[in-house]
């Protein structure tokens, strides 16, 4: 097994285990030992654009990514949150 430098995913695209377009890797997440998530930034065409128009880019946890190889695979069941629920998470908090 080839070993790669976690640089050499910067700007590889990222697919749902369905086939969508999500985002392309921008950056990784690394804790002490491990990889915790991979920042990923949307682009107009992905899938998440058309749930959430106003994100520029989210976190993937790493254990939702499926696959590391010529391109990154996630699990389509992945749930980022809206601003709607971002909201209310906040609201529920204060109170």
């Amino acid at each position: 097994m080839e070993e790669k430098s976690i640089t050499q995913t910067y700007g590889k695209s990222v697919y749902t285990d369905e086939g969508d377009l999500f985002g392309r890797v921008q950056d990784v997440v690394i804790g002490k030992y491990s990889i915790h998530g991979w920042v990923v930034n949307i682009p107009p065409e992905s899938i998440l654009k058309k749930t959430v128009p106003t994100v520029k880019a989210v976190i993937v946890p790493h254990r939702a990514i499926k696959a590391v190889g010529d391109i990154l695979i996630t699990n389509s069941k992945l749930e980022v949150p809206t601003p709607k629920n971002m909201e209310a998470e906040t609201e529920a908090k204060a109170k």
